[in-house]
Order: structure tokens, then sequence, then C-alpha cells
């Protein structure tokens, strides 16, 4: 069975300023590529993609669209992020499920890890980022995304989508 998450997908727009602020960095950091750049609303680890598409829809159902914002970096222990702004997210996280999980939903954008014994890796990036915010966007559908392991990191892959109300 697949690994499966649910997430919002940033516009190329959004994608493409965060390029932009980042630049090509060589800092030891391991970057996530621009395609697989997403806001998790809720992990499911190994499901089945119907029951779990199925399950999503009815959660979801009726829901309106939500706006989003990108906003300044932080850091989770080996994680840097970018924070995501937006007063219905985490409602709409918790409606996919977030509620969940054994840890408090925290809506962020992974931009990168590394070693958690080197937390000064994403240090200068956290004040170069401090600054950094993204237009508003609304976000229209919520996307069920399929993860498998490859060697250049994870690949992430939309299996179903999910429309929200207001679109």
């Amino acid at each position: 069975m697949p690994v499966l998450f649910s997430a919002l997908l940033p516009p190329a727009d959004v994608v493409e300023a965060i390029t932009a602020a980042v630049g090509t960095p060589d800092d030891g950091l391991r970057w996530e590529p621009p395609e697989r750049r997403h806001v998790t609303l809720a992990y499911y680890g190994p499901d089945d993609v119907e029951t779990r598409a199925a399950w999503l829809g009815e959660r979801l159902a009726g829901r309106p669209a939500v706006d989003v914002r990108l906003e300044k970096a932080a850091t989770f222990p080996g994680v840097l992020w970018l924070t995501v702004a937006g007063p219905e997210l985490t409602p709409l996280a918790h409606a996919a499920g977030a509620d969940a999980e054994p840890r408090p939903y925290r809506a962020h954008l992974t931009l990168a890890r590394f070693s958690r014994e080197e937390p000064g890796l994403a240090a200068r990036w956290t004040g170069k980022l401090a600054g950094f915010t993204s237009r508003w966007w609304r976000a229209a559908e919520v996307v069920l995304m399929t993860s498998e392991r490859a060697p250049a990191g994870p690949r992430y892959r939309v299996a179903r989508s999910c429309g929200l109300g207001d679109a």
C-alpha cells in the first residue's frame, strides 16, 4: 500500500517566488526541489488510495476554499520551513485528519532538511528569509498525495483531488 498524505499545492508563481528567494544554495542542507513543495494537511501512512480518497471527500464536502500565504522561515529539529498563514487552514487540516496525529498541527512548507547535530546550518536561512512573504492565494482544492521512496528523495504524486466549496 502506498504512503498517503493530504496537502495544498501552492500556485506556480508562489513556488517561483520561493525559488527566487532561496537561489541555488550549496550549503550542506538537503533542499526540497520546487516540484515537491506543498503544505501538508494530514499524514495517513500506508493506506488504500480509493478508501482514503472517499473518506477525505466526505470530510471535506461543503468546506470553503481557504486563503493562504507563506511567510518567514523557521526550524523544527532537522527541518527548515516557511510559516503558513491563513485563519481557515487549521480547521481544514483538522477536517482532513490532522487532529488524529499525536502532535499539534503546525502549518508549514518544508524547504530543506539538515542534520539535527548541526542546527547552525539553517540559522542563516531563518535570518535571510525572515522578511519573506508570498502573495495570498485561494486554495481551492486539497490533494491526496502518494509518497514513494526513491534514491534522490521521496517521489510525490497526486492520487486524487477534492475541490473546496466556493472556489
